[in-house]
């Protein structure tokens, strides 16, 4: 099935890598690496995760141990190299076993979100003709089963938690532990085989298959081969080191390149230990409790924490408000005199010091992030400013690009390299350049095999080894990449005038009572907006002033939030040019969840479906008055 043709690419694989502990290279495959990592580790800590209000740790001898339980228990089953296997599951250690089990089998593994409807979740299925599905629980497995009719390929489902069907009886359905239970577990024939397959797995084989979130179609399932993940992990060390002794928080869908990447790809070959956050409501509360030392996180998360932190600022005494704005005060002089080779002198670098490890201190352990040596944001674009303000906190946030074409990442800046901004530059082993339209092209080992069983598409998306991108960006002279905006988002308004949207709302975004926003405009006389508050946030500045509400649509509907929302756009305006303003707004009235169609799995509004669903908001808002 691959389409693109990677080998015109050779990367220096001998520079890539060097420091971890299992040595990626050309030959290398993710079965048997996996398979080194268990050998070599034994009984230290790989995984952890909450039951019963107590961290259980699973060693990298027992993650190896339930691996290969599934493994055979799926090879007996008459599991082909090749064949696909769907997870449908919320982030437990229960996904990274069936995951890595496909894998070693010689499979193809392919996450479905957990969120996904059973339509949705039917559709996978059938686009990637998986022949088994794991599910979490009793609500993933009536997804399947409402739709199993329509799913000529599959052939069995596997149940992680039976909690709720101890008395429910179907031939298709068995539980992991059942499986598990497999007469193959003790067959040394069996055994054999297994590792017969981890041995004929080819580094150019498609290890898994990461579904689009669909927002321009229907999904398209991205073919990432062996080399694909193992570059990424050799390449990240370079910029990122990370080793046995980090803790990560997996907590964003596993179905998504980024967290699959850091969570399961990265630590086979580095040794840090991953931890699964109990829920995504918990995550907060979660990462306090790990404090773990790299984290990463999409601009949505971050721009809650920002909100957190500066209104519980707000709800200390005089003296804790001011402390804080000296605090930051004179964390952002000392960083503008250090980026403009300035001296800092000691009375700053002494002040500076004290609130390091007073303020500063109490607000990155508020936030869970006083050990964390990597923040990396990703995924969707973020507000410079927001950077800045957890620059300032002592956090040393970096800000990446990538696809899920190019594997999760196409350029990260070098720790403490930052140009505000930029993305930082290409990945080592690869390239990034320009069209002369100004796209971002990427080459290089993490450029994806194509899209599963659409030749078409996959060859629209290459040209000459060059990934399309589909973002129009910059690259200034020292390589720093700027990402101005996707190309199909750029708004053209009816004078005429192309507007980028996204800085635009990422500058809204900043403002702690607003959660999301929309820009509208193309080919319109003006650019409006639609807004959404932060319930929270706006619910306390209620109470403090009175106001009385009794729900998100009655707080939206009071003039005096209306005014509230209309000071922060007027302070955002005066950013920007003329033709970049918001001369109009609407507030949704609507509090939308990452269970509405709204957003993508990664918190991200679908600007098309957003505009479809409230087109008589902005119809309102173009009416003539």
């Amino acid at each position: 099935m691959a389409i693109a043709d990677n080998q015109t690419f050779q990367a220096d694989w001998s520079a890539l890598g060097a420091d971890l502990e299992i040595v990626p290279g050309p030959d290398s495959t993710m079965a048997a690496a996996f398979l080194q990592a268990v050998e070599m580790r034994g009984d230290r800590v790989a995984l952890r995760s909450k039951d019963r209000g107590l961290w259980q740790a699973f060693s990298w001898r027992d993650y190896g141990k339930q691996v290969r339980r599934i493994a055979l228990a799926l090879i007996a089953r008459g599991f082909q190299p090749h064949d696909r296997a769907c997870i449908l599951a919320d982030n437990c250690p229960e996904w990274f076993f069936a995951d890595m089990a496909v894998i070693t089998a010689g499979g193809i593994s392919c996450g479905i979100y957990a969120t996904n409807s059973p339509e949705q979740t039917a559709y996978v299925i059938n686009d990637c003709q998986a022949r088994v599905v794991f599910v979490e629980n009793e609500e993933q497995l009536d997804k399947v089963l409402q739709t199993r009719t329509d799913l000529p390929s599959l052939e069995w489902i596997v149940v992680f938690d039976m909690e709720g069907l101890a008395d429910f009886t179907d031939p298709m359905v068995i539980s992991l532990a059942d499986l598990s239970k497999s007469s193959a577990i003790d067959d040394p024939v069996s055994d054999t085989e297994w590792r017969r397959r981890i041995v004929g797995v080819r580094p150019e084989d498609t290890a898994i298959l990461i579904y689009t979130s669909g927002t321009t179609g229907p999904p398209k399932g991205a073919m990432l081969s062996h080399t694909n993940l193992i570059y990424q992990a050799a390449a990240l060390n370079i910029v990122m080191q990370i080793g046995p002794d980090d803790e990560l928080l997996s907590f964003l869908p596993l179905s998504h390149i980024a967290e699959r990447l850091i969570s399961v790809v990265r630590p086979i070959f580095n040794g840090s230990v991953a931890n699964f956050a109990e829920s995504p409501d918990t995550m907060a509360q979660n990462l306090r409790e790990i404090s773990p030392t790299v984290f990463f996180a999409v601009p949505r998360i971050w721009e809650k924490f920002y909100s957190r932190a500066t209104i519980a600022v707000e709800d200390g005494t005089w003296l804790e408000r001011q402390a804080f704005r000296l605090a930051f005060y004179l964390a952002f002089r000392r960083r503008r005199l250090l980026g403009e080779g300035g001296k800092v002198s000691l009375w700053l670098r002494l002040a500076h010091w004290a609130m390091d490890h007073t303020v500063l201190h109490r607000t990155r352990k508020l936030l869970g992030l006083e050990r964390v040596r990597y923040v990396t944001t990703g995924a969707a674009p973020i507000a410079p400013e927001l950077i800045r303000w957890y620059l300032a906190l002592g956090v040393d946030m970096m800000q990446a690009y990538g696809l899920t074409e190019c594997a999760g990442v196409a350029s990260l800046p070098l720790p403490g390299q930052h140009r505000l901004g930029t993305v930082g530059k290409a990945l080592p082993g690869s390239e990034v350049r320009l069209s002369e339209q100004g796209e971002i092209l990427i080459r290089g080992p993490h450029i994806f095999q194509g899209y599963w069983r659409k030749p078409e598409q996959s060859r629209a998306a290459m040209v000459d080894g060059w990934l399309n991108s589909g973002d129009i960006g910059e690259i200034d002279s020292d390589g720093f990449i700027r990402v101005v905006d996707r190309s199909k988002d750029i708004i053209i308004t009816s004078g005429g005038k192309n507007v980028s949207p996204s800085e635009i709302e990422n500058q809204l975004k900043f403002s702690p009572f607003i959660s999301d926003a929309i820009v509208i405009g193309e080919a319109r006389p003006y650019l409006s907006a639609l807004v959404m508050i932060d319930y929270d946030n706006i619910a306390k500045y209620a109470q403090d002033h009175a106001i009385p509400f009794t729900n998100y649509t009655s707080l939206c509907a009071r003039a005096e939030i209306h005014d509230l929302i209309a000071a922060e756009v007027e302070a955002v305006n005066q950013r920007f040019a003329r033709v970049e303003q918001i001369k109009k707004f609407r507030l949704i009235d609507v509090e939308l969840t990452t269970e509405d169609e709204e957003f993508t799995p990664t918190l991200k509004l679908k600007r098309n479906v957003v505009a479809k669903r409230h087109k008589a908001l902005i119809d309102a808002i173009y009416a003539p008055s």
